[in-house]
């Protein structure tokens, strides 16, 4: 029954994220525009909060299984995209395309910024003849995060007032202003990235055998994992195609799924982490519109507040076992 209750978790957190924000509605509103299609309750569903809320859903998923990929990968709590550099390398991507004019889509811009950022990081922290440990990966990935997040906000400085003011919400991860276009990008991205993650489980599950017992089962592991990997980068710059870099979604939202629906499939996991992640992301944005009367923060901002002392707490757990 623990996989329901996530399902009715996340179900509560959109239902709160339609009814409440700067104005709520009642539900009878709300209920009386589905089914009519006019009054507040439609006009909060088709233009206001329904594609903001549907893009936090979607968004929330993509970071989740990306992150549960990267953890279960190096298995490690703390490699996740955003902590490893992948969503800020994403983030920079589209400022710079921004700053230089180019019209190429945005998918394709932060899968791009995603991928290289990635290979940045792989390429720096590798050594010949020698495995590359995860703690050496987070590492790099935490100082590729670091000048990827200076270069962006440098290039910020080539934009015009507002551009630059709209960049840096937008890089703080935000959720304003988003429409059924973005609702069907991420969700049409994320469905066939997500399917291709769960291809891979049983790869990953080998994996973690470790990768002499998994060669000696007939995985080609370099293989493997390249494919994860490319496969969680690609699934982490979805969601910031949408919604920014938003932080720490990816970092919580594995162990939070895992802890709630107690699954132990490499499967299971990962669509534990998405439904996480989603109800991370939607009810972080409700809090950021509802937090303050007449301001709307950006997600990024609560997740941020979430985040930071997971992050911490989850230090000083790793150097407690002795693995940091």
């Amino acid at each position: 029954m623990r996989p329901v209750a996530l399902v009715l978790v996340l179900l509560a957190a959109v239902a709160a994220g339609l009814l409440y924000g700067q104005e709520a509605v009642s539900v009878a509103m709300l209920w009386d525009g589905i089914l009519t299609g006019e009054g507040p309750g439609a006009l909060m569903i088709d233009t206001f909060r329904g594609p903001r809320v549907a893009t936090a859903v979607g968004a929330g998923a993509v970071l989740g299984m990306s992150g549960a990929l990267f953890q279960t990968l190096f298995r490690n709590p703390l490699a996740a995209p955003d902590v490893m550099g992948f969503t800020s390398g994403a983030g920079l991507a589209v400022v710079a395309a921004t700053a230089f004019g180019l019209t190429l889509p945005m998918p394709l811009i932060a899968a791009v910024g995603g991928l290289l950022a990635g290979l940045l990081v792989a390429l720096l922290a590798y050594r010949p003849g020698h495995s590359t440990p995860p703690l050496t990966l987070i590492l790099v990935g935490l100082g590729v995060a670091f000048f990827t997040s200076a270069l962006s906000t440098f290039l910020m400085t080539l934009l015009p007032y507002n551009e630059a003011a709209e960049a840096q919400r937008w890089l703080t991860g935000s959720l304003a202003a988003r429409d059924w276009s973005h609702v069907a990008q991420v969700w049409i991205l994320g469905t066939l990235l997500g399917a291709a993650a769960l291809v891979q489980a049983r790869r990953l599950e080998v994996l973690e055998l470790g990768e002499d017992l998994a060669a000696g089962l007939g995985l080609k592991v370099e293989q493997a994992r390249w494919g994860i990997s490319a496969t969680g980068v690609l699934l982490a710059a979805t969601g910031v195609a949408v919604a920014g870099p938003v932080p720490f979604v990816a970092l919580m939202s594995g162990p939070l799924g895992a802890r709630i629906t107690c699954a132990k499939s490499g499967t299971g996991r990962m669509l534990s982490a998405a439904g996480a992640g989603a109800v991370v992301l939607v009810l972080s944005d409700l809090a950021a519109r509802a937090a303050l009367p007449g301001i709307v923060l950006p997600a990024g901002v609560m997740t941020g507040i979430l985040g930071a002392p997971y992050l911490l707490w989850r230090l000083s757990r790793e150097m407690e076992r002795g693995k940091l």
